[in-house]
């Protein structure tokens, strides 16, 4: 009986199992966010449809803007490439960010994330995963529009590196911007409505911007909310990276608004995750 009682005082801890509910500690969360993120992906890879929207759509919004509008606005089509493509590739990956928003909000409906609340991984570990292999589609869109944009005539006309960093810059700001769509993904009802006030917001950010046209050619009022407009700041900073203008002042504008977008969303994101899973 003294031996049992020993052995029993002897025995060492036995850790607890983790549930869905242990919280997130940072690398188990980096780890189990990749490891989702691959779930993303692979299911890209085997309904390779879900990459229409990034490979059809920016080639058809450049044959549209740039043989369709670019004669009239800068007499020249090659010119109007010129300038138009940097702000196509803000505009295609922005768009591309509302499919997550989407994606989630039906998941979520068919009960596929009460499935991993029952895993012993973070709670949030799914939502990142989600977000990380979302990036895939925008890379996807920007080496596409490129791709066709020099088959075309568009050129580089500063330097490699720069226009990496232009490409990079995007990255970061559909990132945090995916932000916004996973927040309406996990607030709204159905996802026609994530869809449908993601466009309401989207078309006064882009088309209210100077990504079409030079901001000196629109009325005041207008220039006003075009001056403050975070996808201006964005698209000038591309333009100067990739066919030569400003560069500082966008760029730093654009990384701000990048971390501010981040700062406030993702954790109401997160928030509204966790509140309904």
């Amino acid at each position: 009986m003294s031996s049992t009682t020993t052995l029993m005082t002897e025995a060492p801890d036995v850790p607890a199992a983790p549930t869905s509910d242990t919280p997130a500690k940072p690398f188990p969360l980096i780890r189990h966010s990749l490891i989702l993120a691959g779930r993303s992906i692979t299911k890209i890879r085997r309904t390779p449809e879900q990459l229409i929207d990034v490979t059809v759509q920016p080639i058809i919004f450049t044959v549209l803007f740039v043989y369709l509008f670019g004669g009239a606005i800068s007499g020249s089509q090659h010119a109007y490439l010129q300038f138009v493509l940097p702000a196509l590739m803000v505009q295609t990956v922005l768009f591309a960010t509302l499919a997550i928003g989407v994606n989630l909000n039906t998941d979520m409906g068919k009960g596929v994330f009460d499935r991993f609340r029952s895993l012993p991984i973070p709670r949030s570990a799914p939502l990142v995963g989600a977000v990380l292999g979302d990036v895939v589609r925008f890379v996807t869109s920007i080496a596409v529009l490129l791709g066709f944009g020099y088959a075309i005539g568009f050129r580089v006309e500063t330097n490699a590196l720069q226009a990496l960093a232009a490409c990079l810059l995007v990255l970061f700001f559909a990132f945090s911007l995916t932000w916004v769509s996973v927040f309406l993904g996990t607030t709204v009802r159905n996802s026609g409505t994530v869809q449908g006030i993601g466009f309401l917001v989207m078309f006064p950010l882009t088309f209210g911007s100077s990504m079409f046209v030079p901001v000196n050619t629109m009325p005041g009022w207008l220039q006003a909310w075009v001056k403050v407009n975070p996808i201006t700041h964005l698209t000038e900073a591309c333009r100067g990276l990739m066919v030569g203008g400003a560069i500082t002042e966008p760029v730093l504008w654009s990384l701000g608004w990048s971390v501010a977008i981040m700062a406030v969303f993702a954790p109401l994101a997160v928030r509204m995750y966790r509140s309904r899973t």
